[in-house]
């Protein structure tokens, strides 16, 4: 009787480490996790938006998690929105990754969130674990501002230097009337979108990157003169103004 209890402990003991070396070997060729799940990497898409449109490296994807590399390669600050997510608004040259889960198949609207470059193409169906919607071709006019001919008549002697700052969605002059004469503008975008200081029929100014400055130098006879933001929309968001040369 004792041998055989002796071994019946020895089985065991072989039987346990028989099972604690299989979960080793298990541990050790099955990926983490529940043993059997199959791990599945994200999607990658690539998205250049541009005036006003974007192009996908691939215009559908199975269900899933998906990351978007979205990169602008406008002139203007974008930003891409899908699925309840978006990206910051980007500056030219500058991009972002935005992670996001699809849980089910459709089609999924994306949009840029900027004012007026959905109306102005940046929008459409994106296609999950779905055929692609076929897109059609909207011609889009480029929002254009009305510029007005140079005013003439003598110009006078004086040297004013006027300092402009830009923001969303408007200008702060440090004067809004000076005399006739040389006219310096010393811009500066305070803001967070790229803007530009225009005075219309003299002179377009750069477009700025926040942070960014530029100083020029016009004459200006006595009139009134108007200003405004050259981006798109921006006029329609706030971005004019005007200053009265005096005699």
């Amino acid at each position: 009787m004792r041998k055989r209890s002796q071994f019946k402990r020895v089985a065991g003991v072989t039987g346990l480490a028989t099972l604690a070396l299989a979960g080793v070997i298990a541990g050790v060729f099955l990926p983490a996790g529940a043993a059997g799940t199959k791990v599945v990497a994200p999607t990658k898409v690539t998205v250049k938006a541009s005036e006003f449109k974007y192009v996908f490296s691939r215009r559908s994807v199975p269900t899933g998690t998906v990351v978007f590399t979205v990169i602008n390669k406008g002139k203007i600050s974008h930003d891409f929105k899908i699925n309840g997510k978006k990206t910051k608004s980007l500056l030219p040259g500058k991009s972002a990754k935005l992670t996001v889960k699809f849980t089910k198949k459709g089609q999924y609207a994306y949009l840029c969130t900027l004012f007026g470059h959905a109306k102005a193409g940046m929008k459409g169906k994106y296609a999950v674990a779905t055929k692609p919607v076929a897109t059609t071709t909207t011609k889009t006019t480029t929002p254009t501002t009305t510029t007005t001919p140079p005013p003439t008549g003598p110009i006078g002697s004086a040297n004013t230097t006027v300092q402009v700052g830009m923001f969303e969605y408007g200008y702060n002059l440090s004067q809004q009337s000076v005399p006739s004469g040389q006219v310096t503008f010393v811009i500066r975008n305070n803001g967070s979108e790229v803007h530009n200081f225009t005075v219309q029929g003299v002179k377009v100014g750069a477009i700025l990157n926040p942070g960014q400055t530029e100083t020029y130098t016009v004459g200006l006879p006595p009139a009134r003169f108007s200003y405004v933001c050259d981006v798109p929309f921006h006029i329609d968001r706030g971005m004019l103004g005007s200053l009265t040369v005096n005699p």
